[in-house]
């Protein structure tokens, strides 16, 4: 498991940010499940648990510029 900072990939953000509203709302209407909240947990309880510790225990370093609430 890593901890600290984790390591920017600019294409990985891009892709993030460019995949299609189209393409996230034809899954919506074939896949009744799609993007409903815990349904990580259902497909794969081990990879949900793994990255929910990761996201807590590392961070970006975008995050080192947002304003904490």
């Amino acid at each position: 498991m890593k901890f600290g900072m984790r390591k920017p990939s600019l294409k990985r953000s891009f892709k993030a940010r460019t995949t299609g509203k189209l393409k996230r709302a034809i899954k919506r209407k074939t896949n009744p499940f799609y993007g409903k909240k815990g349904m990580g947990l259902v497909r794969d309880a081990k990879r949900a648990a793994y990255n929910r510790i990761y996201k807590k225990a590392t961070f970006s370093i975008l995050d080192l510029f947002k304003k904490r609430k």
